[in-house]
């Protein structure tokens, strides 16, 4: 894997919303078994384009996900590749029980896409800050989970979906601004973490994804600056785990810290404890939401009220250091 890291901490001036909007529209250009389907956020997430361009693939199932969901199984049973959206509470909680029965428990592949990831839902509230999406599919049965951080990964990320054909995949992401982690054309495979920074003089290794990334390269260039030197895992994929690199990375640094958009209770953190624990036992902090509800609030706020930010991570990084 070829990684084109900008590390700018700068916006990206394109809306990572259309990494999978325009993505979509190329590859149901070359693939009529492709369908889409919504529900009611076609607006929000700029897939309109889809529905005018492909009028007998792409279809709206209105404020109605577990209507949605079926739908969408009902396609995947008739051998068509399928998205589904919504935003992320509603692909998740509003319809598990229909995709874990009508899709995954009955063998069918569907590709289920939630946005605003965690707090990237902002002024939507709590009732739409979904922090325990990715926790819903992680216990599916053969399931793929995804946390991209920016345009260029989601980007690709999509594009490999369709070769997929075994078990639903839940790929959350930020619908409008992200910070530009990778270079344009940066490829990635699903299911192997990207290595963004590492030494042979390693302490610690952190492991993050999504808005995370980010934070955990501004904790880095800290730890940096004091000396204090620390790998770092972008693991976009949190199942199925790339086990050999954060085993590999655990034993030779022989301390982890999880960052991540999610309730630490039950996401990547524990994902990660979960691998480490079965093979290699080692000191691990976790920085995220903490068993917490969401609340209204611009991004920022919400970063820093949830301590989503590179100081909490620095503190984590020393704290678990200290019980090497």
């Amino acid at each position: 894997m070829n990684v084109n890291l900008i590390g700018k901490h700068e916006k990206d001036s394109r809306a990572s919303r259309d990494a999978l909007a325009l993505t979509l529209n190329e590859m149901m250009a070359q693939d009529k078994s492709i369908c889409y389907v919504d529900c009611d956020l076609m607006g929000c997430i700029n897939t309109k384009q889809l529905m005018k361009n492909y009028p007998d693939r792409a279809f709206e199932a209105g404020i109605a996900e577990a209507n949605g969901a079926g739908i969408a199984a009902g396609l995947a049973a008739t051998g068509k590749k399928v998205f589904f959206h919504s935003f992320g509470t509603f692909s998740s909680r509003r319809c598990y029980d229909q995709i874990y029965m009508s899709a995954a428990y009955a063998g069918l592949t569907v590709h289920v896409l939630g946005s605003d990831a965690g707090v990237t839902a902002a002024f939507n509230g709590g009732t739409h800050m979904p922090l325990e999406d990715a926790a819903m599919y992680l216990s599916i049965p053969e399931s793929t989970v995804l946390d991209p951080c920016d345009y260029e990964q989601l980007k690709s990320i999509t594009q490999q979906l369709p070769g997929i054909t075994r078990g639903v995949t839940f790929t959350r992401f930020v619908r409008k601004d992200v910070i530009q982690v990778y270079g344009e054309g940066t490829q990635f495979e699903i299911g192997k973490g990207v290595v963004l920074h590492e030494s042979d003089k390693d302490v610690c290794t952190i492991v993050t994804s999504g808005i995370m990334v980010d934070e955990a390269l501004k904790a880095y260039e800290s730890l940096q600056a004091e000396g204090i030197d620390v790998r770092v895992i972008d693991m976009f994929t949190w199942k199925p785990l790339d086990e050999a690199l954060l085993l590999k990375a655990a034993r030779e640094t022989g301390a982890i810290v999880t960052a991540e958009n999610h309730n630490t209770a039950c996401g990547l953190g524990s994902v990660v404890a979960n691998c480490l624990a079965h093979n290699c036992p080692t000191p691990q902090e976790f920085v995220g939401v903490q068993d917490q509800f969401g609340q209204v609030g611009p991004q920022s706020f919400l970063m820093d009220e949830y301590g989503l930010r590179a100081p909490v991570i620095v503190e984590a990084v020393k704290k678990v250091i200290a019980r090497k």
